[in-house]
């Protein structure tokens, strides 16, 4: 039996997330002075929205503590499945805040107000560049990590809610189309919705302990059966431990003459190679074995 593992790569993303969370919050403060000077209530409302997003980057944080905490004899596998938690709860507030953004934009619909003045404009073109900067430090990491894939969502969305407010806002400063603001908004929603529908489907398939969409376990399986020497795969068992890890179970059946430890060490290598397995479990079994095992769940 061979069992294998390799650290995650999420914890890269720490410094990134921290870089985001000072931005924001600064971000979050000019927000509000500019909102009372103005008197914009939009700006003082978008604050309350990027208030979320930095909850949003303190749990993908929180997250990363998660994966890199120690497993102890009760939580033997430790708590990198609490990560999954934080992206379904990521993307369920993403949610929210994309249903705020649509009630506030419907509101608009109904009784249009010009957005106020230069000043919401040029916070907003702030908006863009800051929200824009954090969202790019998240893109490499987004294809594997769900809560980085998050993070990245919800600084995508501030991003374009941004710059919806600065294109309505000069439409509107030149051309008075007062309805243009609450309609960009519902096209940036409908949007980013398609993106968060997809992150939280894949967030419930997870905490099932379901394969992650990026392993195909049909190909999985066809590798494996491939292998010079197994005339067998059973019980092949693929999961997420957390939101950027997978671990893989299952026995083969070999001919006797096979090198166990060779052939381990290769499937290991070529599983983690081809499709991102960090932790691998391979029982092998002879082919003059009986092959039954009382705690196999065999189809």
């Amino acid at each position: 039996m061979s069992h294998s593992h390799d650290h995650s790569h999420s914890t890269n993303f720490e410094r990134p997330i921290i870089i985001g969370i000072v931005l924001n919050s600064a971000f979050i403060i000019i927000e509000i002075i500019y909102g009372i000077i103005s008197n914009s209530i939009a700006l003082i409302t978008d604050a309350g929205h990027n208030f979320s997003d930095v909850i949003s980057l303190i749990l993908a944080w929180f997250a990363i503590w998660l994966i890199k905490k120690k497993s102890t004899k009760k939580f033997t596998y430790g708590f990198k499945k609490g990560s999954i938690l934080i992206a379904l709860i990521n993307s369920i507030l993403l949610l929210v805040a994309l249903g705020a953004i649509t009630w506030e934009a419907l509101q608009r619909l109904y009784s249009p107000h010009q957005v106020e003045g230069k000043i919401v404009i040029l916070v907003a073109s702030a908006g863009i560049i800051i929200n824009g900067i954090t969202a790019y430090l998240f893109v490499k990491g987004k294809e594997d990590d769900l809560n980085i894939k998050s993070a990245f969502l919800h600084m995508l969305t501030d991003t374009l809610v941004s710059v919806g407010v600065v294109i309505s806002g000069i439409l509107i400063l030149y051309f008075n189309l007062e309805w243009i603001d609450p309609v960009i908004s519902l096209i940036i929603v409908a949007v980013i919705l398609i993106g968060t529908w997809g992150l939280l489907k894949e967030t419930i398939s997870l905490s099932m302990d379901a394969a992650p969409d990026k392993v195909d376990t049909n190909e999985v399986q066809k590798y494996l059966s491939s292998i010079e020497g197994v005339s067998g795969v059973h019980d092949l068992h693929i999961w997420s431990m957390s939101t950027s890890q997978v671990a893989l179970t299952t026995h083969i059946v070999c001919n006797n003459e096979i090198e166990n430890d060779t052939l381990l060490e290769i499937i290991r290598t070529d599983l983690h190679r081809k499709f991102g397995i960090e932790h691998s479990t391979i029982q092998i079994e002879n082919n003059n074995d009986k092959g039954d095992c009382l705690q196999c769940d065999c189809d």
